[in-house]
């Protein structure tokens, strides 16, 4: 990283931008996840570098970010690494993701407040019947990969 590293408050502009006119499976502006998983980092007593994370979490999955970007960004390289642990690729097996997000320091914390914001039960009320069956044994199986107890 060269230079001054980005600021929290940056990162969240930056993956706004970033996000800008996505929306989620409920049709909902994409930036609400995007906080919901920085606040959830927070207030699980997440460090900034988690937090800056938790903005990013998604935005190279999601094209919103090339990694080509990431890799040059003004980032420290936690950051850089946690995004890139979160960052499901395609065809992946969830057990081969969930491992390198146990590899990777201060990934489990970032993927713990994404999981449990994905598994709102007033998030899942808007999908149909079965997006929320099979979303949800999704997100139970990830958290039992990751040792997460709490949903």
């Amino acid at each position: 990283m060269t230079g001054r590293p980005l600021t929290l408050l940056e990162v969240e502009a930056l993956a706004r931008t970033a996000h800008e006119g996505q929306t989620d499976k409920a049709g909902r502006p994409y930036a609400e996840h995007l906080a919901a998983v920085a606040e959830g980092v927070r207030l699980r007593g997440g460090s900034a570098e988690q937090q800056a994370a938790a903005w990013l979490h998604d935005s190279v999955e999601d094209d919103a970010l090339s990694a080509e970007w990431l890799a040059g960004a003004a980032l420290p390289d936690a950051v850089k690494a946690m995004v890139l642990a979160l960052t499901k690729r395609p065809r992946e097996p969830l057990e081969e993701y969930a491992a390198r997000i146990l590899a990777t320091p201060g990934a489990v914390l970032v993927k713990e407040a994404d999981l449990a914001h994905n598994a709102d039960p007033v998030r899942l009320s808007v999908l149909d019947d079965p997006t929320r069956a099979r979303l949800s044994a999704k997100y139970a199986y990830v958290r039992s990969l990751l040792g997460i107890t709490t949903p």
